[in-house]
């Protein structure tokens, strides 16, 4: 009876270990699992609009002077609603990258094509004939640059400037390997808002990105940006539904919020493609809600949080330029 018995918990620890294991499993993303069965009804958005649109203005204007955007690289759901509104987002240095994130759709290759010597000046040209008041510049990652791209990116928010002095420009940008010139140059370029992505997690970061990026370095480009130049304001964004739990969401905010990054945007992970990453779980707006509560608790000064909100969002733009011309600072 003792040996029956002692072989039946074995048993029953053996199956308590396993039913452990594939549950915490589930909590790393991974490619080719199983996909939650659809999509909510909250992820409808309206087509992009015809030809008599501002989205067809600004797709012309990009066209014509060889302008690439990160809204059509990376499939953005929300591009018909900003740009209808006037908002692009102009991605700076080709449309190739040389880190191969696992969650994005963006071009890969380790010897992408030299910069364009002219974007800077057509980037100023376009968003003089745009008319608008606030714009993102962002870019892929240019490892096999110097220092990352970040004169190219200081020319064009100079020239951007020039052409046009009340424009507010945020950019957001890549880690540069943790460069601390690269990144001291940029941040005293004259740009207002200097953006760089966190995007998940700190337990999921070699999972769900470039084995060259990294927590810490993501958020040490945030604190020392924000050192050089205390003018500015800082923002980053995560991406939720990979396996993250609500603590690790909540402990981010927090290291985020210790380095001083002043604005978080929130969203829903979305594959692109199957052979990117499965989604985990898609995330309620309720959840997105109660998220953005408690960061505004921590000192925020500004949240966007919801489904498809991506850190280029142009709601966060709004209140961005409302709030940088107002001076309203901690």
């Amino acid at each position: 009876k003792f040996l029956i018995g002692l072989i039946f918990s074995i048993r029953l620890l053996n199956v308590f270990c396993l039913s452990i294991q594939n549950s915490e499993a589930k909590n790393f993303p991974k490619t080719n699992r199983p996909m939650p069965n659809s999509r909510p009804d909250w992820f409808r958005v309206p087509a992009p609009g015809n030809e008599l649109t501002k989205y067809a203005e600004l797709k012309n204007t990009l066209k014509t002077l060889n302008l690439n955007t990160v809204c059509e690289e990376a499939q953005c759901p929300n591009i018909g609603e900003c740009w209808n509104g006037g908002t692009g987002t102009i991605m700076l240095l080709g449309d190739t990258c040389t880190r191969g994130c696992h969650f994005c759709a963006v071009n890969t290759s380790p010897t992408p094509p030299k910069p364009d010597p002219f974007e800077p000046f057509n980037t100023a040209q376009a968003i003089k004939k745009w008319e608008i008041s606030y714009v993102v510049l962002t870019s892929v990652d240019r490892d096999d640059l110097p220092d990352g791209g970040a004169g190219h990116f200081t020319l064009t928010v100079q020239l951007t400037k020039e052409i046009n002095p009340d424009i507010l420009i945020e950019c957001l940008v890549s880690d540069f390997k943790g460069d601390l010139k690269a990144i001291k140059l940029l941040a005293n370029s004259g740009l207002n808002v200097y953006a760089h992505n966190v995007e998940t997690v700190e337990r999921l970061q070699p999972y769900v990105r470039d084995r060259r990026a990294g927590y810490w370095q993501s958020l040490n480009v945030l604190k020392n940006a924000k050192e050089y130049n205390n003018e500015i304001y800082t923002k980053t964004s995560l991406m939720l539904g990979l396996g993250e739990t609500t603590e690790e969401v909540i402990q981010a905010m927090k290291d985020m919020r210790s380095v001083g990054v002043d604005v978080l945007t929130l969203g829903q992970y979305l594959r692109p493609t199957e052979k990117h990453l499965s989604v985990e779980e898609y995330v309620s707006p309720e959840m997105f809600d109660w998220y953005k509560e408690k960061g505004m608790e921590m000192g925020f000064k500004y949240m966007a949080s919801g489904p498809l909100v991506r850190s280029s969002y142009k709601a966060g733009e709004y209140y961005m330029e409302h709030m940088i011309k107002s001076g309203k600072k901690a």
